[in-house]
C-alpha cells in the first residue's frame, strides 16, 4: 500500500558502505545543474547563480553520507523529467499532525514549526490539534536498550493516511515518541509514504534529555535548528526533490547528527529553482518571510545569512 521513504536513509542511515569515491562536482557542472537561467529576469538570475551566497557542497569525511552512499545528483532538468508531485487547486495545504503528548515547552515548537514551514514554501500551513494516540492506534514495545517507548510508524502512517483531508498536499505527524519500523530495527526517525502524501517524524532523539543528559544553555535554539532541518528536509521530498550534491544545501543529505547540524537552513540555487517551480512564488518576498522568521526566533546565524542574500539579489546584474 505505502511507497516509503526511511528518514534513517535521509538524514542518518544506519547503513555503512565500503565508501563511494564521490568527488565534488565542478563550478561547471553546479552551474548546468541550475539549468538554463539566460532568458529569466534579472533578480531570478542572480537567485539562482553561483554567488557568494551559496558554499559547495565539501568533500566528504569518512563516515559522511557522500562517503558511504552513491548518489548521482538531480539536476533542475533531472527534477523536471522526474514529473515531480506538485501543489495544484485541489491539494495545496500542508497540515502538520501532533501525534501523542506534548509537554508546555513542546507547543511554542510546534508553532515554529508551522511558521518556518510556511514562510519555506510559501503555502498554506496548519497545525492541526494533537491527537491522542490510543493503545489500537499503533503497536507499541520498549525499547531494549532506552527502555523507553516507541510507535510503529506503519501504523502511524496509516492512521495519517485514512484521515487525510481533501485539500491536503501532504500530511506530516509529528510526534515527541521514540519510532520503530519493523520489530528487527533499533529506532528509526522517521519515515514517509511518498506516494499518499504522509510521514511521521519524531523529535524526541534530539533533546539532551532523551539520553538522560543535562539541556544546555542553547538547547532552545539548537532544538528548533533541528527540528526545523528535519521537516524541511523531509517536506521537500514531498515536492520531488532528491539530496543534493551540488552546494551546502538543506536537501543535502547525512549520515550523522554533527552533519546535519552543519547543513544550512536554506535551500542551494538548484534546489530553490525547483521549489520555485512547484510553487511560482516570489523569491524576494520568500526570503524576507524566512528572515521575520530566523529574526523572531533568534536565529542570528541564519537571518544575517538570509539578509546577505535578499542585498545579493537586489544589487545588479548578475555576473
Amino acid at each position: 500500500m505505502f511507497t516509503l521513504l526511511w528518514h534513517t536513509a535521509c538524514f542518518f542511515s544506519v547503513c555503512r558502505g565500503a565508501g563511494t569515491g564521490f568527488a565534488v562536482p565542478a563550478p561547471a557542472a553546479r552551474a548546468e545543474a541550475v539549468g538554463h537561467i539566460e532568458d529569466l529576469p534579472e533578480f531570478m538570475r542572480r537567485a539562482f547563480s553561483p554567488t557568494p551566497c551559496f558554499e559547495p557542497i565539501p568533500a566528504p569525511n569518512p563516515g559522511d553520507w557522500l562517503a558511504e552512499h552513491p548518489e548521482p545528483g538531480q539536476s533542475f532538468p533531472d527534477f523536471i523529467f522526474s514529473n515531480p508531485n506538485l501543489p495544484d487547486s485541489v491539494r495545496h495545504v500542508i497540515y502538520l499532525q501532533p501525534l501523542g503528548e506534548f509537554g508546555l515547552t513542546d507547543t511554542p515548537l510546534l508553532r515554529q514549526l508551522r511558521e518556518v514551514a510556511a514562510a519555506f514554501f510559501r503555502k498554506d500551513t496548519v497545525l492541526l490539534p494533537a491527537r491522542e494516540l490510543k493503545p489500537g492506534d499503533a503497536a507499541s514495545r520498549i525499547n531494549a536498550g532506552t527502555g523507553k517507548p516507541q510507535r510503529l510508524t506503519g501504523d502511524l502512517l496509516k492512521l495519517l493516511f485514512q484521515d487525510i483531508p481533501s485539500d491536503a498536499f501532504c500530511v506530516l505527524g509529528i510526534t515527541m515518541e521514540d519510532l520503530y519500523p519493523e520489530p528487527s530495527w533499533n529506532f528509526v526517525f522517521g519515515q514517509a509514504s511518498l506516494s499518499d502524501r504522509v510521514g511521521v517524524y519524531s523529535l524526541a532523539r534530539y533533546d539532551p534529555a532523551f539520553y538522560g543528559e543535562a539541556r544546555g544553555s542553547m538547547h532552545a535554539r539548537i532544538r528548533l535548528l533541528r527540528a526545523a532541518k528535519v521537516l524541511l528536509h523531509e517536506t521537500g521530498h514531498m515536492f520531488g526533490m532528491q539530496h543534493c550534491i551540488y552546494y551546502c544545501c538543506l536537501m543535502n543529505g547525512s549520515n550523522h547528527l554533527k552533519e546535519s547540524d552543519d547543513q544550512p537552513l536554506h535551500l542551494c540555487p538548484v534546489c530553490l529553482r525547483k521549489l520555485h517551480h512547484s510553487v511560482g512564488f516570489d523569491i524576494v518576498e520568500r526570503y524576507r518571510a524566512l528572515l521575520r522568521f530566523c529574526r523572531d526566533a533568534g536565529l542570528n546565524d541564519e537571518a544575517q545569512w538570509t539578509q546577505y542574500c535578499v542585498e545579493w539579489i537586489l544589487a545588479g546584474p548578475a555576473s
